[in-house]
């Protein structure tokens, strides 16, 4: 896994860590972006908070007027009542919608006080830590865990869930930004879903997907060789 960052670093660079320090930001708009685009999930994102002024509004309206804020998004009706849930959940005996301080706690405790909230798992607690917190997480989408399976990062069919354990426990913590934004880049552009680019992939020296297909594609030559050798051989 360090060669994989290591390579991903000298192909893209090294981003600079970027965050946001509203981790109820983050955790909201992570919610938002789940099944959708970039673009649609930053819209209802917008949306929600031009139409209401606190994260308070937010949870005291009406859940249709949170799911027609936010339709644009995508499985508005579902986010909307999911936001609510979390919103009421985290707030405190003022009424007002807090986070605890998540870098003043352990890190195992701050992902247990977050995947303790409705919906929310592993990713999304992730996503918060590392972009709403400033505390080093590795959050796997579906881009980072496609790619580790491709490359034999983890074995076949391990879950998303047991991939974040397996990265995390492989780098250093310092290095999960970088290597969260550098994978997600690389299954964007080349390791794509249904056609990857492989003939242009930094890592394909070490692909465990691209030496599978190279072995198919070998031992199909050799089937289709051996069926011309034997039709040969017949009609003499």
């Amino acid at each position: 896994m360090r060669w994989v960052h290591r390579a991903l670093v000298d192909h893209y660079g090294r981003p600079e860590w970027e965050w946001s320090d509203a981790p109820v930001d983050e955790l909201i708009g992570t919610i938002l972006s789940q099944h959708t685009s970039d673009l649609n999930s930053h819209r209802a994102f917008e949306a929600l908070r031009t139409a209401f002024s606190t994260w308070e509004a937010v949870r005291d309206a009406s859940v249709d007027q949170v799911t027609d804020t936010i339709r644009g998004g995508g499985l508005a009706v579902l986010k909307a009542h999911r936001i609510q849930a979390v919103l009421r959940a985290l707030t405190d005996a003022d009424g007002r919608v807090r986070l605890a301080d998540l870098r003043r706690m352990r890190r195992r405790r701050a992902v247990n006080l977050l995947t303790s909230l409705p919906g929310v798992g592993r990713k999304t607690a992730a996503c918060v830590l590392l972009f709403g917190a400033h505390v080093a997480a590795l959050p796997v989408d579906t881009h980072v865990h496609r790619v580790s399976l491709r490359l034999g990062l983890v074995p076949p069919r391990t879950s998303p869930e047991a991939t974040t354990d397996a990265l995390e426990a492989a780098l250093a913590p310092a290095d999960y930004y970088a290597f969260h934004v550098n994978v997600i880049r690389l299954g964007r552009e080349i390791c794509k879903a249904p056609r990857p680019r492989c003939e242009v992939c930094p890592l394909s020296e070490r692909c465990c997907y691209l030496r599978a297909a190279a072995a198919t594609v070998d031992a199909s030559s050799r089937s289709g060789s051996l069926a011309r050798t034997v039709s040969t051989s017949t009609r003499s």
